[in-house]
């Protein structure tokens, strides 16, 4: 009997449906995407109807052979990569080599359980072309702003950089976050909070709030000492109780944008490594049940929609585990934004009846977090209000009214299981219970005054984003989709436009420049309302209603009369040098500012002849140049057999050949720590990445790649016995930990025994 072939991207996603579909069905994984534009060249005809020339990727010459060797013992093909654009994608390219007098079918699974496979095997359909076209026109649109923009920047900037639809958009977001930051002036207020006790405890706070009936408004430490001075020379009676019960809904089940800003603010997850853990839980894990089974449902989804047959399930779950009190009497159904796709459910657990803990031992610790964060999203989003009780009591002084507020949580109802984080940029509130208020207050009750504050505040800027923060924004205003928020986050950081510093995006000069050069020539392009609406044409494609075609004149032909002209017009930022007073100690020359990789910096104006520089600080200063003289070594350089010796340059010291510039052999210095690979016998040495972190890895890269970001120790292990520690230091102290993952081992330092470490650690280095 002939076997039918099934194709889908991942080794993971076929090993979990070989197990479910039987001996008669051979699975088989792409590993990805099997064609793309070629990377030499445009690879679109423009003058022929933007026609794209995709190429076999490189490395996957192989697998194709394979796929049409199955192929041929096939006689039925089913296309299974994931269900999206992406995967239609990888489906039509696999049906235009395979699908020569063959019967292809395209089948999708928003789960992978036995049961949701093998109902869609049986409800198989051609390849949707609209959603194919949609997506090929997003990848041409891509490449031509790419290949056509990228080579204006290299030009008049640096080579390397690169300009994109949605990320310089982005990008854009957090530079001009940064510019009402660096123009944002802080004003003074002021508060003035007293502690009071009633007839019985416990003490509770009161706030000067209203003044006239309006909101009180304390400028300055006089008017709020003015203020204070009033209140203190006043009975305090309370003047008016008021009491409200409030309810709180919970939030709708996840859709990609909302896990990945919650796994930020909740475990401090970037949006690659949410969307890395969330694919192994959709394609597939062993948890104890015989087979394989996909624990989440579909990923990338913009869609709030629960299927009828979960929402019973967690619904029977609820009353079960919780009691009829927790369940609404009828089920919650959530609206989904009109600029949704609506063509997947919501991201939720495969079955509620699974619950985190019942799994965890099969679990990686980032697995289960991200599980269980997944599983009581959608448990709780079926679950009643919370109920609380709000009271505020009113002080009048003067024309003043102070006021204290608290509550008391009636029923916890969604709260028993889990509650949102909003990642804003303002400080997590306290507990709304924690506000506690004595139970006898009644109007006309008089308040014994303990103390009176008075504090000085400033107003703050906007915070600057975090990912989580910039998802939010990008989605709400239209730009971008599911299954991009990840790829762009890690794209402007890799590029060196911005960095991330402490979980926030901080543009970085090159940012800033090619921002402004775009925002100065491409108006349009890196315009917000644009993107937006751009977003929505390729989505008109992708429902049929306008040619893909259509959609890229739109966009295409604008920029392209604006290329022509940024040609002409733009700055070029490589030959501009900004005159100093500086004057180069080294030949009398006057010292200018050009732009460098690594932003501005000083240089000598006699260049070549002297090839003096200075790095010139965020805040402006300028580093002293201190020429330290060479150390001679032991070593010689393999390459000429010279003496090396030991020179100090920008990021440190180094081992350099003496025989420089005729020989540029140079070699990091070891921390006197052996790497722990086995039998790998190198040293680690501090080193910097391309984004400028430093970070210890093997002196014997590339043959081992072995790195670690914290600074190493050499000290073993008490509990595992591994090499040697790693030490962080955190706002909450210095901590010692060991090196293996896999350990745990963790013990805080002292200061005086840090100070020891150092010295242990700089003693080896020496050595």
């Amino acid at each position: 009997m002939s076997k039918s072939l099934v194709i889908v991207e991942s080794p993971a996603k076929a090993s979990t449906l070989k197990k479910y579909l039987g001996k008669n069905y051979d699975v088989m994984a792409t590993v990805g995407h099997i064609k793309n534009l070629p990377k030499s060249k445009l690879g679109v005809d423009i003058e022929n109807g933007y026609s794209p020339t995709f190429v076999t990727i490189k490395g996957k010459g192989e697998i194709i052979k394979k796929l049409k060797a199955a192929a041929k013992k096939a006689d039925t093909i089913y296309l299974a990569p994931d269900p999206d654009r992406e995967g239609e994608a990888i489906a039509t390219h696999i049906a235009g080599e395979l699908g020569k007098n063959k019967k292809v079918y395209r089948v999708e699974f928003n789960e992978i359980t036995k049961k949701a496979v093998l109902k869609a095997m049986k409800n198989y359909h051609e390849i949707n072309q609209n959603l194919a076209n949609a997506q090929m026109a997003r990848r041409v649109l891509d490449r031509l702003m790419g290949y056509k923009l990228s080579p204006l920047l290299w030009e008049k900037v640096r080579r390397g950089l690169s300009a994109g639809r949605v990320q310089s958009v982005a990008l854009r977001l957090i530079v001009e976050r940064e510019r009402e930051i660096q123009a944002f002036n802080p004003v003074e207020y002021w508060s003035i909070i007293g502690t009071v006790e009633g007839k019985s405890p416990p003490p509770f706070e009161i706030k000067v709030f209203q003044h006239k009936g309006k909101k009180a408004e304390i400028g300055s430490g006089e008017q709020a000492e003015k203020i204070a001075k009033i209140i203190e020379a006043s009975d305090l009676v309370i003047s008016k109780i008021s009491k409200k019960e409030r309810k709180r809904n919970p939030s709708a089940p996840f859709i990609t944008s909302t896990l990945q800003q919650e796994a930020s603010s909740k475990m401090r997850y970037s949006a690659k490594r949410t969307m890395g853990i969330a694919q192994k839980l959709y394609e597939g894990m062993d948890v104890g049940e015989g087979d394989p089974v996909g624990l989440i449902t579909y990923m990338r989804t913009d869609s709030s929609r629960v299927s009828d047959e979960a929402v019973s399930e967690v619904r029977s779950y609820i009353k079960d585990s919780f009691g009829a009190n927790y369940l609404p009497k009828d089920p919650i159904k959530y609206k989904t934004k009109k600029s949704a796709q609506d063509a997947h459910e919501a991201i939720r657990p495969t079955s509620a009846l699974r619950s985190p803990e019942s799994i965890k031992p099969k679990l990686s610790k980032d697995e289960f977090a991200l599980y269980e964060l997944i599983w009581k999203r959608f448990v709780s989003s079926q679950m009643t209000q919370a109920v609380l009780d709000l009271t505020a009591v009113d002080v009048k002084v003067d024309d003043y009214t102070l006021r204290a507020s608290g509550s008391i949580l009636k029923f916890d109802g969604f709260l028993k299981v889990y509650e949102e984080i909003r990642d804003n940029g303002a400080p997590e509130p306290k507990d709304e219970k924690d506000k506690r208020l004595p139970p006898d207050l009644k109007e006309n009750d008089k308040l014994k005054l303990l103390n009176l504050e008075r504090k000085q505040h400033f107003t703050q800027p906007p915070p600057r984003f975090s990912e989580a923060m910039l998802i939010r924004e990008l989605e709400e205003k239209g730009i971008g989709r599911p299954s991009t928020y990840a790829g762009i986050m890690g794209v402007i950081q890799e590029r060196e436009y911005c960095d991330s510093v402490d979980r926030r995006l901080t543009p970085s000069e090159l940012g800033m420049l090619v921002t402004d050069l775009l925002v100065e020539n491409f108006p349009d392009i890196v315009n917000v309302e644009f993107t937006a609406q751009m977003e929505q044409e390729l989505d008109r494609v992708e429902e049929g209603k306008k040619e893909w075609t259509a959609a890229l004149d739109d966009f295409y032909k604008p920029f392209q009369a604006a290329l022509e002209k940024a040609q002409v017009n733009m700055r070029n930022v490589k030959t501009e040098v900004e005159k100093t007073d500086h004057v180069c100690e080294k030949c009398g020359k006057e010292m200018v500012i050009k732009f460098g990789r690594f932003g501005k910096f000083l240089a000598c104006s006699g260049y070549p002849e002297c090839k003096n520089t200075k790095q010139i600080e965020k805040d402006g200063t300028v580093s002293k140049v201190e020429q330290t003289p060479d150390e001679p070594t032991d070593f010689k350089c393999e390459k000429c057999g010279t003496p090396m010796v030991i020179k100090t340059g920008r990021f440190g010291r180094f081992i350099a050949c003496g025989n420089y510039p005729e020989c540029k052999t140079t070699k990091a210095i070891g921390i006197g720590i052996k790497c722990p690979r086995p039998g790998c016998g190198g040293e680690l040495t501090k080193k910097r990445s391309r984004r400028g972190k430093f970070f210890y890895g093997c002196d014997q890269y590339p043959d081992c790649d072995f790195a670690v970001w914290s600074e190493p120790v050499d000290e073993p292990c008490p509990q595992c016995e591994y090499t040697f520690l790693t030490k962080k230091v955190l706002k909450s102290g210095t901590f010692l930990s060991c090196a293996n993952k896999e350990c745990g081992y963790k013990k805080e330092i002292a200061e005086t025994e840090e100070a020891a470490q150092s010295e242990k650690s700089q003693s080896s280095a020496a050595g």
